[in-house]
């Protein structure tokens, strides 16, 4: 996996580098600005791009905004976003890109884990989204649609029922027991406001809420 790394941090560059390095991904260049970004991407044309948020020529969203110039040109293109902050402008843009697919964004000081990291990077590649807890909290305080009381967890097993798997395949797809799959789709279907209702398949309908919902 080619990566183009964007940081204006010095030592975190190089340590992300390393780090990255260790995963065995080929970091083709890094850069240190918003525009050599830009044109680092369109010379590589990379797997995958990480960039922080803040950096220059303005020291404002300037990475985030890079990024999401790139994704309109290429929708394909994996991009993570990492930052000390959330900042909400701009990323509703990169969600809406592709339909969200191939995005993340984490917060710098919640990356402790390494092989959650890379893991992390892998899954956005293949068109997975990986966004903070906190990060989702801050987001959807600007809608109201009923998917918005979700966790991500519960977004997460919502998609899969929408591909059609069983409780028991997405245990398995998420590594997780079939009793906590229940658990998130009691959730969801409380939380979407599906009572019991013998004349509707309650699945179906959270399905359906998942597909008309935002980003769809």
């Amino acid at each position: 996996m080619r990566v183009v790394l964007a940081e204006d941090n010095a030592l975190l560059r190089e340590g992300l580098k390393a780090i990255l390095s260790m995963g065995e991904l080929d970091v083709v260049d890094t850069v240190a600005d918003a525009d050599a970004l830009t044109a680092s991407a369109e010379r590589h044309r990379p797997d995958i791009l990480i960039t922080d948020v803040r950096m220059p020529p303005h020291l404002g969203a300037d990475g985030l905004r890079a990024a999401t110039r790139l994704r309109e040109r290429r929708p394909d293109l994996p991009v993570i976003v990492l930052s000390q902050y959330v900042e909400r402008s701009y990323v509703t843009d990169l969600l809406d890109s592709a339909s969200g697919a191939g995005f993340g964004y984490l917060l710098k000081d919640r990356v402790t884990q390494v092989a959650e990291f890379l893991a992390t990077i892998h899954r956005v590649h293949a068109g997975g989204t990986a966004l903070d807890p906190l990060v989702v909290t801050q987001l959807l305080r600007t809608t109201t649609h009923p998917l918005t009381r979700l966790t991500p967890r519960e977004r997460e097993v919502l998609a899969l029922l929408a591909e059609g798997l069983s409780n028991q395949a997405i245990a398995s797809r998420l590594f997780v027991s079939e009793f906590a799959v229940v658990k998130h789709v009691g959730n969801i279907l409380m939380k979407l406001d599906l009572p019991p209702d013998d004349d509707h398949n309650r699945r179906v309908m959270a399905v359906l809420a998942y597909l008309q919902g935002p980003g769809s």
